[in-house]
């Protein structure tokens, strides 16, 4: 099978794990990972964090590396693309109120390719009316409210 190309949508804080993980192990077996953040260029940095239990009821957020953005956000053609994936961390909470992030996540459920998400990720695709109604879909726990509301 041919390798595919996949669109990762990021922000600021996205969970680092959840970008670097599955960027490396989608191009392992041969696909294309383009990490995009809304007003990015290639070859800028993003802030990423690390999310851990200590015993709190919630989470801490640390810092965790930069991530090199390697796809200017204004030049991607979604046509090029064959998924989707967003990661979750803190990055969904702001970048899904973009109307562009929304139209990207639009696109791809109209035509009805492949959406991944992981974590807070599930975040802009609730964003986009009618993404997750019927659909089960992957989520942080603490996302529920938001997932039922959506229709997942």
């Amino acid at each position: 099978m041919p390798g595919k190309k996949i669109l990762m949508l990021c922000g600021e804080f996205t969970e680092e794990y959840e970008i670097f993980v599955f960027q490396q192990g989608m191009e392992a077996v041969g696909h294309t990972v383009d990490v995009i953040c809304p007003d990015k260029k290639k070859g800028q940095r993003i802030q990423s964090s690390l999310h851990d239990f200590e015993g709190h009821q919630t989470y801490i957020e640390r810092f965790g590396h930069l991530i090199e953005i390697n796809k200017t956000f204004s030049e991607v053609v979604l046509d090029e693309y064959d998924a989707v994936y967003c990661a979750g961390g803190r990055g969904p909470e702001y970048i899904r109120t973009d109307k562009r992030i929304q139209a990207m996540v639009r696109h791809f459920h109209e035509t009805q390719k492949p959406i991944f998400t992981i974590c807070h990720g599930v975040q802009i695709l609730v964003a986009v009316d009618g993404v997750i109604r019927g659909k089960k879909v992957a989520a942080l726990g603490a996302c529920e409210p938001e997932v039922t509301l959506a229709g997942g």
